[in-house]
């Protein structure tokens, strides 16, 4: 059956370019992962609270790869948009990230993760809303993320790049230590 209602974001409008480059505030770039980043990534889930809140571990440059890989596909497949946040001197701090991008919605999930020794240098949310700017020039038109409500960092970061708590969600995330409810935040774009 016929749909009413076109696709907000058109099916091959983001995989028909290689992904770009994104230039942030604080001098940062948010540029497509590269294979020899995987010691970051080892790196970065050494850390026992990105282990945590993000209930996965990455044991082996292997592994790490294997994400890098994932990020590549979900960029071709039009899935996800993984960035590796990067100092003028391609340090790699972290990563942000759309998941589960929808077209015919206009909506996607943001996510984040910075590396132990990058935390508190504004670099998280330099990121989200670098990507955010970059998601609605794109024709996104939702973004939301979630946290943990334990996550206080992560909300802050939320906070800071615009994000408006919607509310809690109960018991809607599984990490190692149980249940926890998860704060929903979105952003809206600023076009109509």
């Amino acid at each position: 059956m016929p749909e009413l209602v076109l696709p907000v974001i058109a099916p091959g409008s983001l995989s028909h370019s290689p992904q770009p480059v994104l230039t942030s505030e604080r001098s940062l770039l948010l540029r497509p992962w590269r294979r020899e980043d995987a010691p970051m990534i080892l790196d970065a889930f050494k850390d026992p609270g990105t282990r945590h809140w993000h209930a996965r571990t990455v044991d082996s440059i292997g592994e790490a790869e294997e994400l890098i890989e994932g990020y590549t596909q979900g960029w071709r497949a039009e899935s996800s948009a993984t960035w590796a946040v990067v100092t003028a001197t391609d340090e790699v701090l972290g990563r942000v990230a759309l998941r589960g991008i929808d077209h015919a919605a206009g909506e996607a999930e943001v996510a984040y993760w910075m590396r132990a020794s990058a935390r508190g240098r504004g670099a998280a949310t330099a990121g989200v809303r670098t990507l955010s700017a970059w998601a609605f020039g794109v024709g996104v038109h939702r973004l939301y993320l979630n946290h943990s409500t334990m996550n206080e960092a992560s909300c802050r970061v939320a906070q800071k790049a615009g994000f408006a708590l919607e509310g809690t969600r109960r018991s809607a995330h599984l990490h190692a230590d149980g249940w926890h409810d998860m704060h929903l935040h979105a952003l809206i774009s600023p076009s109509p």
